[in-house]
C-alpha cells in the first residue's frame, strides 16, 4: 500500500518532531511514500513569506531530502487539479484540495493530523 503525506507530516519527518507513534508504524510499513508537488510550492511559499521559519533550513534542498528518504514524488495531473478544484468540500485551502484529489485520484490513505480531510467522501486519513 502506497501512502501520500500531508505536508506538515512530510516536513515533521524531516525535522524529527510531531509524529505519533501511529504515523511512524504506517510509514514503516508502507511499499510507498509519495508527496505531492505542492507541497513543495507549500513550504517554499510559506517560508518565503514568513510564516514557517522552521522549514527554512530545509527549504532549498527538499527534492534531495526526499529522495534521501526514499520517498517519491505524487504526479499532479491536469484531471487532479480539476478535481480538486471542482470537488464538492467547503475546505478552501487550494493545497488541502490538491492533496485530497490526489489521494482520490491514485486510491492513496492521506497521513494528515487535519481532521479537515474527514469531510472528503472516499479519503481515508491515518493519523
Amino acid at each position: 500500500m502506497a501512502l501520500l503525506l500531508d505536508t506538515h507530516v512530510w516536513a515533521w519527518s524531516l525535522t524529527g518532531i510531531g509524529l505519533s507513534a501511529t504515523m511512524m508504524d504506517a510509514l514503516d510499513a508502507t511499499d510507498a511514500i509519495y508527496v505531492s508537488p505542492i507541497s513543495f510550492f507549500e513550504i517554499g511559499q510559506k517560508v518565503r513569506i514568513g510564516k514557517w521559519p522552521e522549514m527554512a533550513p530545509y527549504a532549498g534542498s527538499l527534492p534531495g531530502l526526499l529522495e534521501d528518504q526514499k520517498g517519491l514524488v505524487a504526479t499532479l495531473t491536469p484531471d487532479i487539479a480539476l478535481k480538486a478544484a471542482m470537488m464538492d468540500w467547503e475546505h478552501r485551502d487550494p493545497f488541502d484540495r490538491i492533496l485530497a484529489a490526489t489521494c482520490l485520484a491514485n486510491n492513496w490513505p492521506l497521513v494528515s493530523v487535519d481532521a479537515a480531510f474527514d469531510a472528503v467522501p472516499g479519503l481515508i486519513r491515518l493519523d
